[in-house]
């Protein structure tokens, strides 16, 4: 990068940051298109048009999407889709939306909530710094979860990785007062990297470590037991939940 180009660089990021914008510099993820199955195609098809949602289209009224006034929890980076699912048909009482850049991902949590019979749930197929500075309003939900996020383990890219304290800033100022947010990671490094960022936050007065101990929570009864975190425990591996409660 070239002296001039670089000055303007940062020229532009602190304007944005005087402006209240925030700009998304470093991508969390590398997107792996794969191939869609039949399956995923059709679920894609038959339920796109009643539960996806559209960046391009803005902020969205959760009212008018879910068609009621009730708790909305986010997820992001739901993978497959099948805890997410599970999750919504556990407490039909909530809404759920969910944010997944991995189209055959998409498609697999459609299909899944065909099958469940699960209505309470909406899709982003987009980037989720990008839905949550254009689409979420301000204190409008009642938790945001982010479980098993890439763990970017080697430390030359630690910079990748979700969880950094102005994203964390972002989803607070999306979280209702007395809101939570949920994170999980099976490791362990990124787990302490998730508690530094939190404490630190918490010290400012803006969350509560919901844990006893002020680090982990046990695993949560609402966040279901995936295949592949069973097959860890077997293997002896760990698995760490945070949960902080927005306070201001």
């Amino acid at each position: 990068m070239t002296e001039s180009k670089k000055t303007s660089t940062q020229e532009n990021l602190a304007a944005a940051q005087q402006e209240g914008r925030y700009i998304r510099q470093v991508r969390s993820f590398v997107k792996r298109e794969g191939r869609l199955t039949k399956g995923q195609a059709a679920a894609l098809e038959r339920s796109w048009p009643t539960m996806g949602l559209e960046h391009r289209n803005g902020a969205i009224d959760l009212v008018e999407v879910f068609g009621r006034d009730a708790d909305t929890i986010v997820e992001i980076g739901f993978g497959m889709g099948h805890s997410l699912v599970s999750m919504a048909k556990a407490a039909p009482e909530k809404n759920f939306i969910g944010i997944e850049v991995h189209r055959p991902g998409v498609g697999a949590c459609l299909m899944e909530a065909e099958a469940q019979g699960v209505s309470n749930l909406r899709v982003y197929e987009h980037d989720a710094v990008e839905v949550f500075r254009d689409c979420i309003a301000e204190e409008s939900l009642a938790g945001v979860q982010v479980f098993f996020p890439d763990p970017w383990h080697k430390k030359r890219h630690h910079k990748r990785r979700l969880i950094q304290p102005e994203f964390v800033e972002k989803l607070r100022s999306k979280l209702k007062i007395g809101g939570v947010l949920h994170l999980a990671t099976d490791w362990q490094n990124y787990a302490e990297h998730m508690l530094e960022v939190m404490r630190a936050a918490a010290a400012e007065g803006k969350w509560r470590n919901l844990s006893e101990s002020d680090d982990f929570v046990p695993r949560p009864a609402e966040r279901p037991l995936t295949k592949f975190e069973k097959r860890g425990e077997r293997l002896g591996h760990g698995v760490w939940d945070l949960k902080f409660e927005r306070l201001r």
